[in-house]
């Protein structure tokens, strides 16, 4: 492992918010699969579809993460089904939808009786490791060797649960969980047996920190803004006006303990006080020692003497515009950091020979607004949370430069996986394999639409329940509990989704078509107002 105590140490500002085995495999996309692939399931945390150059250049160049989409093939309809960080880790361990797992929101704790595929692979006979973000839990089932975050997990110096306790590494999170990623596959596993690797990364969740290096370059960039960023939501539901994720109204700036209380002062109006985030922006840097501070300490500066004598005579207009630029400038600089890490790991891997018969998967736990209707954060079905990265490169069976836009979700990622490893998918697991489009074979996928659903309210963002079936054409959606409202939205037509024609006449048998659609698919997700009302229930009681 190299020696991680700073060299990219952390943060900039803030602002809320798996031996190649010998197989008879001859042409890529044939019906024989290789016996036993490695798999390496890359994950991080928050990782915009839209912040990946393979899908957009607009924002960043990501030129690793990009070598599997050229090598192998991307989904560019890949969505969740229940767009918020733990809900979301556990629909992918289980193959489950959230109702039947029971992980429905970040809160309530993870239910161990549920089978995961880990456990499925290590009684298979392959060698498992974690490395990274879990969530939740500090012991992964189906896992022989792990170091895991606890929790969020912070970006500099960070704390890791392990086997024989806890440990602090020296060093900034992206890189440290790179390192013992390698260090596992170089040192740790067997060579005679396969392995399933989950290397598993925090950012770019927030808070958004930067190593010092990245924080310097992106903090003199500029980024395009999205033409939805001054959305007024005048042609949405309750749901749109109501959430608390708007940059300027909801996200605050800070970074710097010595000034906190003057620039939350300065920055009067962000509401609402959120207690568990109170410290957030600050509390990464806290753990920096002196010489890693000092690597910051110039733009730090720079930064808060800005805000510091403009803040007050900006308008909300350049408020806003300010606000986005230093978003982008922190969460596209912690996307840079994985890139280089992730090109690490795929160099080794082609390095070492291991390429020609391991499955990379990369993906994120969900999507993010990245000042698309204003905002930050997730949780809602609308493209920007709903949608996420999904992109695998399996050279004896992947062609290269593949793409498909048919729906899959990550309750697919189980199923697919363990078809892959010959091993057999329990029967209520709820997701389809993936190995016919990554064959090539889009006749044989049969599904059309896929089933969403959103439960924490009230909560952070305030982003209220709602369920709904999207389709490739159309997204319809039901908002309920203290609300009754519905949106459609025409995909094809209106891929923004700035206007709801739920009302509009012209759709009313598409209207009429997607509600049967959704009750029969509630139907076969197993999932009800009843089961529903249980939950809200659960919340309020909590």
């Amino acid at each position: 492992m190299k020696n991680t105590t700073f060299a990219t140490p952390i943060l900039a500002v803030i602002l809320l918010s798996w031996v190649s085995i010998a197989c008879t495999e001859k042409e890529v996309g044939s019906s024989a699969l290789p016996q036993q692939p490695n798999i390496i399931f890359i994950m991080s945390d928050d990782h915009a579809y839209q912040a990946i150059s393979a899908y957009s250049d607009r924002l960043i160049q990501t030129p690793n993460i990009d070598r599997l989409a050229k090598e192998g093939i991307l989904f560019s309809n890949a969505c969740v089904t229940n767009s918020i960080c733990a809900p979301s880790r556990a629909v992918i361990l289980t193959g489950k939808h959230s109702h039947l797992n029971g992980k429905i929101d970040n809160e309530f704790p993870f239910d161990t009786t549920n089978i995961t595929f880990p456990q499925l692979f290590q009684q298979a006979g392959y060698q498992t490791a974690m490395f990274g973000k879990l969530h939740f839990g500090n012991n992964p089932k189906g896992i022989d060797d792990f170091m895991i975050l606890p929790g969020q997990g912070e970006y500099i110096n960070p704390r890791f649960i392990t086997q024989k306790g806890d440990t602090i590494i020296t060093g900034y999170v992206t890189d440290i969980i790179t390192d013992l990623t390698l260090n596992w596959l170089k040192n740790k596993r067997s060579a005679d047996k396969p392995f399933m690797l989950m290397y598993l990364h925090k950012a770019p969740h927030r808070s958004w920190w930067p190593t010092p290096e990245k924080f310097k370059e992106f903090s003199q960039k500029q980024f395009p803004e999205p033409e939805t960023l001054f959305d007024n939501y005048e042609n949405r539901g309750t749901a749109a006006k109501t959430a608390e994720m708007n940059l300027l109204k909801h996200m605050m700036y800070s970074h710097d303990s010595k000034i906190r209380p003057e620039v939350l002062k300065q920055m009067k109006g962000v509401t609402p006080q959120i207690a568990e985030f109170e410290n957030s922006f600050y509390a990464p840097y806290g753990r920096a020692n002196e010489a890693q501070r000092a690597l910051y300490e110039p733009v730090l500066d720079s930064i808060n003497n800005f805000f510091k004598n403009n803040w007050n005579n900006m308008s909300d207009e350049e408020k806003m515009r300010w606000k986005y630029q230093r978003y982008m400038q922190d969460y596209l600089a912690c996307i840079s950091s994985v890139d280089d890490n992730v090109g690490r790991v795929l160099d080794y891997l082609d390095e070492s020979g291991l390429a020609e018969n391991t499955i990379v998967i990369y993906t994120s736990d969900q999507g993010f607004y990245l000042g698309e209707h204003g905002w930050f954060d997730k949780r809602f079905i609308y493209d920007e949370s709903f949608k996420t990265p999904l992109l695998m490169r399996w050279k004896k069976v992947i062609a290269p430069n593949s793409r498909n836009d048919e729906m899959v979700q990550n309750l697919d990622f189980a199923p697919t996986l363990l078809e892959a490893a010959g091993i057999p998918v329990p029967k209520d697991m709820q997701g389809e394999s993936l190995l016919p489009l990554m064959r090539g074979d889009t006749k044989s996928w049969n599904r059309s639409s896929v089933y969403y659903h959103y439960y924490e309210y009230p909560a952070v963002h305030m982003v209220k329940r709602h369920y709904g079936i999207v389709t490739k054409e159309y997204k319809l959606v039901h908002f309920y509990n203290d609300v009754d409202e519905w949106e459609l939205y025409d995909r094809l037509k209106d891929p923004k989704e700035v206007k709801n024609v739920y009302d509009d006449p012209a759709y009313a048998n598409i209207v009429k078509e997607l509600k049967a659609k959704l009750t029969d698919l509630r139907v076969h997700y197993k999932d009800s107002d009843s089961l529903s009302q249980v939950y809200i229930d659960r919340w309020r009681n909590r």
